[in-house]
Formats: C-alpha cells, structure tokens, sequence
C-alpha cells in the first residue's frame, strides 16, 4: 500500500512535469490552472490502474498447484468507470497440488481455500469436497465440530475446481 501511494506520487509529479513542458513549448499560452489538473489526472489515472491490475498481479503470483476457483467483482458509485468495466477485487484459490483424498470415501477430498481480497489479508480455509455427489462441507465454528454439508451441484466453482481431476 505505500509504495503504491508513493507511485501516485510520482504520477502526479510527473503529470505536472509535463504539464509545466507542454506550457514551455508552446510559449506559455496555456493557462496555469493545467498544470494541477494534469498532477491531478495522473495521480488518478495511476490510482485506477493499480486498482484494475491488483488481480492479475496477485494470481499471476500464486505458486504451482495453486487455481483459481471463483472471482468476485465490484461496481461502486464513488468509481463511476466500475459499472462499464467492473473491476475484480476478490478471489478464491483451491490449493489442488496438496488436496488430500480420503481413504475411507471414495470421491472425498479435503483442500484449502486462499480467500484473497484487495487491502485483506489472505484467509485460509479447509474445506471436504464430495465430487460424488457435488456437495462441500463448510466449517461451521472453526473448532473441530461437526461441518455443515452443502448441496452445491456440480456447477459450484468451487466443486469443479476440485473435482477436474477427480
């Protein structure tokens, strides 16, 4: 987040820069007030573009093994641009390299899931998966009782992303 605030920065210094080069070369017949607008407009224009390539840097990054399961997008009032080009600022990773089957059930396997969020810290989740019959089993409380046991159907992004292989 900081040096990103920092490359901000930089943009606008450099959209002055040419902003101040531009009212040079044409003999100082523009007016003065473009010179923060033109900070202005880099600064926002290097504010969007790292908001819009957080999630091909992210998943870019992730490890062999690891794949995308589901994205999420979103769309707010205060970034206009959102609902003509929505912007991917979630997404969830199944850890397929290290999934473990079951011995006992056949078609059973257990996986994390990297829940990734723009300014978030990563979460880890272990989930089962029963490629059988299309269900997961979601920790409830998170202390070793008994999961919940979902019908999620085998469109769930989740279950596809786990059973490809199975």
């Amino acid at each position: 987040m900081f040096l990103e605030l920092i490359a901000v920065f930089i943009a606008g210094f450099a959209g002055a820069g040419a902003m101040m080069l531009l009212a040079k070369l044409t003999g100082g017949r523009l007016p003065k007030w473009l010179i923060p607008v033109g900070a202005g407009a880099a600064m926002l224009a290097a504010g969007i573009s790292s908001e819009y390539s957080w999630y091909s840097r992210t998943s870019g990054n992730l490890p062999e093994g690891i794949e995308i399961a589901q994205t999420g997008e979103s769309k707010a009032m205060w970034r206009p641009w959102t609902y003509v080009f929505p912007m991917t600022n979630r997404f969830v990773a199944a850890d397929i390299g290290n999934k473990q089957a079951n011995s006992a059930t056949e078609g059973l396997f257990l996986v994390d899931l990297y829940f990734f969020g723009r300014w978030q810290a990563v979460q880890v989740v272990e989930v089962m998966v029963d490629c059988k019959t299309h269900r997961r089993a979601d920790p409830v409380l998170g202390d070793g009782s008994e999961p919940l046991w979902r019908d999620v159907g085998p469109k769930d992004e989740i279950v596809k992303t786990v059973c490809q292989e199975a």
